[in-house]
């Protein structure tokens, strides 16, 4: 059956969404403002055809779906953008807690502030004996560092460098053994993160040596 209004009705419809609209033209959202477009439109349309060929109820629930359409897509993308800007929040949060902790990356070099210096190592297995030494810019090793027996993972140390010239450091090497032979032991350098900045969405770690990594280049923070 066909659904029918008369010409009056309808003019008062469109009369009734015009001073709607303009009563809240300054606090509808987008999507309110998308409606009342709409509306404005179909009014038109309806006040406006062929009274021998009128609209019929599919074409009028087939555009009212599509409107509805519109405005769900564009409370969807609202919501994204909130959840977005919550979790770059919570990004800074979790960025300014970095600063002051020390990131484990690759490498084998040294961190040395003054007369102290620091790095870290990961065993794959269990140790009984794990020695650090630490090699020169000649390769000779400079002085060795006994950490005794270790568990399998990473372990941070340190080494006293007092009296040495560290311009002559180079860094590193491990030596870890157990009651079968050579344990594999990797070197890590041990690093102070001194600031945290964000970079087309992700965070980047400045550290006290002068690397800037992404988050995602730590193994670890100690």
């Amino acid at each position: 059956m066909t659904m029918l209004a008369s010409p009056l009705d309808l003019g008062n419809l469109g009369t009734t969404v015009g001073s709607s609209t303009a009563t809240k033209t300054n606090n509808a959202t987008d999507a309110q403002a998308s409606q009342d477009r709409f509306l404005k439109l179909l009014v038109a349309q309806l006040n406006n055809q062929d009274p021998l060929n009128p609209m019929d109820n599919a074409q009028m629930t087939t555009q009212m779906a599509q409107i509805n359409t519109v405005s769900g897509i564009q409370q969807l993308n609202d919501t994204l953008k909130s959840m977005a800007d919550q979790y770059s929040a919570m990004q800074a949060m979790q960025g300014t807690a970095l600063i002051g902790r020390h990131a484990v990356v690759d490498g084998s070099s040294l961190y040395i502030d003054g007369d102290a210096a620091q790095g870290a190592l990961e065993l794959d297995a269990a140790a009984t004996n794990v020695v650090v030494d630490i090699v020169g810019t000649n390769g000779a090793v400079i002085d060795s560092v006994e950490l005794g027996a270790l568990k399998a993972g990473q372990h941070a140390f340190g080494w006293d460098a007092t009296g040495v010239d560290t311009s002559t450091v180079k860094g590193f090497a491990i030596r870890a053994t157990d009651s079968s032979g050579a344990v594999t032991a990797t070197p890590k350098s041990l690093v102070p993160v001194s600031a945290v900045s964000f970079q087309d969405g992700a965070m980047k770690l400045q550290l006290a040596n002068g690397q800037r990594l992404a988050y995602d280049q730590v193994d670890a923070f100690m």
